[in-house]
């Protein structure tokens, strides 16, 4: 464990995200690693988020985040008032939304050091308004890979001391080849066929439906398998609609979320990760230390964590 810095910090993370992901897993497991080191820290997220609820349970100190766009300037005003009144020396923001609105609080309050951390590798939309938020709002760029980082140096010009790459870690004693495997449900006649699996939340941008019109192509060489989806979101609609539509429904399992992760990853034959945008998924580097292969897309920080051909295979995103 890193050393606890010389006097406790005060640190804020924003994350206006309402899902319950990797990046959202990372906000809570940072909150939780800085209190254990001594600091105060809090969390402004909406009520409603997955990580909000989290972070009250663990114990962290949290203040509600209002996102509303008419409402931005009034949420500025108030919360740089609450910055100023708690002290606070650190913030960190995650997402789009709270870059913005509690980038501009901070400022506002003065707030020593701002940090905006990149976990997913997307196109930079628009460039004015990026630089805006990257270069004003925020005095230093976290990513969570290093082809994040070159993104943002070959479009702004970032020098190494401006933006940093920070991989997400894991927990080896918690994933490794050592867990039970997990029972998960099949159908009659099916028990045979390889079990390929996703761990991650049902958002367009993780490929689900990518994994599916694999799958039904790996049925029609006569090579068929056994899909199980582990996570919840809000496109589970056309991935069973894509299950229909292939005639795919009986090969496919939606578990929802599970908390025994270590023992469904060593169940499963190979992990699957046909992400269209991505950072460092911990999901692939779970599998591999539980010992489960993984196939993944070429996007984002996948190519950075699989050597092709030995731990597992990589494919062209899309």
């Amino acid at each position: 464990m890193p050393p606890a810095p010389r006097r406790p910090w005060r640190i804020v993370h924003s994350e206006c995200s309402l899902g319950w992901g990797g990046q959202e897993h990372r906000v809570l497991a940072e909150l939780e690693g800085f209190k254990r080191r001594g600091c105060a820290v809090w969390l402004l997220a909406p009520r409603e988020a997955g990580v909000f609820k989290r972070a009250r349970a663990a114990g962290i100190a949290t203040h509600p985040l209002g996102v509303s766009r008419p409402l931005f300037p009034f949420t500025a005003l108030a919360l740089a008032g609450w910055l100023r009144r708690n002290r606070i020396e650190i913030v960190n923001t995650h997402s789009s939304r709270d870059g913005w609105l509690v980038g501009v609080a901070a400022r506002l309050a003065r707030v020593p050091l701002i940090i905006r951390t990149r976990h997913f590798e997307v196109p930079i939309a628009d460039l004015r308004l990026s630089r805006l938020v990257y270069e004003r709002l925020a005095d230093h760029l976290i990513t969570t890979s290093t082809r994040i980082t070159s993104q943002f140096q070959n479009a702004f010009g970032f020098s190494s001391e401006r933006v940093s790459t920070i991989s997400t870690g894991i927990d080896v004693d918690r994933f490794s080849p050592r867990a039970a495997k997990a029972e998960l449900p099949t159908r009659h006649g099916q028990e045979e066929w390889p079990l390929v699996g996703m761990v991650a939340v049902l958002r367009h941008a993780k490929g689900h439906v990518i994994l599916v019109r694999a799958a039904r192509m790996l049925r029609d060489w006569g090579i068929p398998v056994r899909l199980v989806l582990v996570g919840e979101g809000p496109s589970k609609q056309p991935i069973e609609a894509e299950l229909v539509k292939l005639d795919m429904v009986n090969c496919a399992t939606f578990t929802g979320h599970r908390d025994d992760i270590p023992n469904v990853l060593r169940a499963l034959n190979v992990l699957v990760i046909p992400s269209l945008h991505e950072g460092v998924p911990q999901a692939g580097l779970q599998a591999l230390a539980c010992g489960t292969p993984v196939v993944g897309s070429d996007t984002g920080g996948i190519p950075e964590i699989i050597r092709h051909g030995e731990t597992g295979r990589i494919f062209k995103s899309g």
